[in-house]
């Protein structure tokens, strides 16, 4: 463990990118996917056209292929940016589809009654998807919802393939750094990324338990 403990700082700034990605990957996929959840149930065809596309186009491609287009095809367009935002927007473009598969199966669990309530007091569409769809929604998506953050939390580590010295990166230069130590390391790796997502899935059952109490 001694290969651990001395390189505990390189171990602490992985960790902390890793987590900075998964923030703001994590915000920017649940507003994206928010959007195209609602525009997946919009009345208006051509707004469910591109959102069904947008889904089926994007989480049929591999993370990879989208990060490599981030990373190296928009610079070719005079994008300049640093590859951390690269890898930020692949990731939020990636995973947003996701989240807005989650929350459409979340709205198909809303009662129509809902719906019709809501236009019945004279809400349009936007008010009735923001105020009384989409609340619902959430509450009953929200183990699947933070399921995809630990999938996000696990994709962090295919940034690392494009220049972005996230914690798998780290684990991987300590590794072949420190061959006698490869385990220890891994194991160091391993206990950074449980950190993370062993708090998220004990969240996410103690939020399921108190929306159940309260429905």
């Amino acid at each position: 463990m001694d290969a651990v403990i001395e390189n505990l700082p390189r171990y602490l700034s992985g960790f902390l990118l890793t987590l900075q990605l998964l923030v703001v990957s994590g915000v920017a996929a649940f507003i994206i996917g928010t959007l195209v959840a609602a525009m997946r149930i919009s009345p208006v065809a051509s707004l469910r056209g591109f959102a069904t596309v947008y889904t089926e186009l994007v989480r049929n491609t591999p993370l990879t292929l989208i990060l490599f287009f981030c990373a190296f095809i928009l610079p070719y367009f005079g994008v300049d940016l640093s590859y951390i935002v690269f890898a930020t927007i692949g990731l939020s473009v990636y995973t947003s589809p996701f989240v807005a598969e989650a929350l459409r199966s979340g709205i198909n669990g809303v009662p129509i009654g809902q719906a019709e309530a809501a236009r019945s007091l004279g809400l349009g569409f936007g008010q009735s998807v923001s105020l009384v769809i989409l609340p619902q929604a959430f509450r009953m998506t929200i183990p699947p919802l933070i399921n995809v953050l630990i999938a996000l939390t696990k994709n962090t580590s295919v940034a690392g393939g494009f220049f972005v010295a996230e914690l798998f990166t780290i684990g991987k230069e300590l590794a072949n750094a420190n061959g006698d130590a490869v385990i220890a390391i891994l194991l160091g790796v391993a206990t950074f990324y449980l950190i993370i997502t062993i708090p998220l899935g004990l969240l996410a059952g103690r939020i399921e338990k108190r929306v159940a109490v309260r429905r």
